[in-house]
């Protein structure tokens, strides 16, 4: 069954205790593009296939998510990860003494990196987990691909850690909540980028600074305000093109490519240096999915502007124009 056509809210939630076939149904929900809630040791999250843009898209609008910041893939185990992403030596030491475990790893993608571009917020790095709950590690395993699962309640609310709490914060939302009872940690994973010759902890949680700094055998740096976003929990500031931004527009003016939104100005395409539309029916979630890639595909035309229609601004819309916003902004 697909559930990447569903609304945000439409139907009741099924909720099935930890075991064999809480398993089988979420690998077949997460298969059909539909959403799960499961267990981890921290927190439950909102899984969906990480691999698919209109899955993820999903994500957000269950969890009415007001911006497209980066998600947390988890993975079975640490030779997954390294499929996704090139681990440094600072990556490697951490993978090995704390996964399976409440730690997250920024590092950058590697060239056969399935995770798309909306989990990733449009960046060339991928923030990965090892959960350690047999019940999350299980679905993990049976589905054999990455699954980006924030927690599984709406945006600025508290995190879940219980089904309970699930149920409260998105019944009707996702397909399928698993009851695994109480979680052991209760608060977010640690997450530590490995992007630089000094590894940055982007976001306190379960496990503690002391303890990654005792592997290290160093210091680990303390991101600056200003800072671009490379996981959840830090400010929002995203991937921008090279080429200048404008917004709102209806018309496409010499040397520009133009973004499009349901066909608004596809008369004047062949005016547009280069041209695409986010989703020429008009479907805000399939807009969403394709948002980052387009962005790349225009910007690689070497425009100096990339002109982009409006977009309506509810539902998903909120969030896509949130990151078209930033993106517009006045660069330093």
């Amino acid at each position: 069954m697909n559930y990447c056509n569903d609304n945000a809210k439409s139907r009741s939630t099924l909720r099935l205790n930890s075991g064999p076939e809480a398993i089988a149904r979420a690998v077949d929900v997460l298969a059909g593009g539909g959403l799960v809630s499961f267990p981890t040791e921290t927190v439950y999250g909102l899984g969906a296939d990480a691999t698919s843009g209109p899955a993820v898209a999903r994500i957000y609008e269950a969890k009415a998510r007001p911006a497209f910041n980066p998600l947390i893939s988890h993975v079975a185990d640490s030779s997954a990860a390294q499929a996704q992403g090139n681990f440094n030596a600072d990556a490697l030491a951490l993978a090995h003494a704390f996964w399976p475990g409440p730690l997250t790893l920024v590092v950058p993608v590697s060239s056969g990196c399935q995770v798309c571009e909306l989990a990733r917020a449009g960046l060339d790095s991928v923030a990965l987990r090892v959960p350690a709950h047999p019940l999350a590690l299980a679905v993990l395993s049976a589905f054999g691909r990455p699954v980006a699962a924030p927690s599984a309640n709406r945006s600025g609310r508290i995190s879940p850690t219980s089904a309970d709490h699930v149920m409260a914060e998105l019944d009707g939302r996702c397909e399928l909540v698993i009851d695994g009872g109480s979680t052991a940690v209760g608060l977010e994973s640690t997450i530590v980028s490995c992007l630089g010759e000094q590894p940055v902890l982007l976001r306190p949680g379960g496990l503690a600074r002391e303890d990654i700094e005792r592997v290290l055998k160093r210091p680990v740096a303390t991101p600056k305000t200003e800072a671009a976003i490379h996981a959840p929990g830090m400010l929002a500031s995203h991937y921008a093109p090279e080429a200048l931004l404008r917004l709102e527009a209806r018309d496409i003016e010499r040397g520009e490519a133009f973004l499009d939104f349901a066909g608004q100005t596809g008369a004047m395409a062949p005016l547009a240096m280069a041209y695409a539309d986010l989703s020429p029916r008009g479907d805000l979630r399939e807009a969403a999915a394709n948002l980052f890639a387009y962005l790349r595909k225009l910007d690689a035309s070497g425009a100096r502007r990339i002109a982009i229609a409006p977009v309506p601004n509810f539902g998903l819309g909120e969030a896509i124009n949130d990151r078209l916003r930033r993106a517009a902004a006045p660069r330093a």
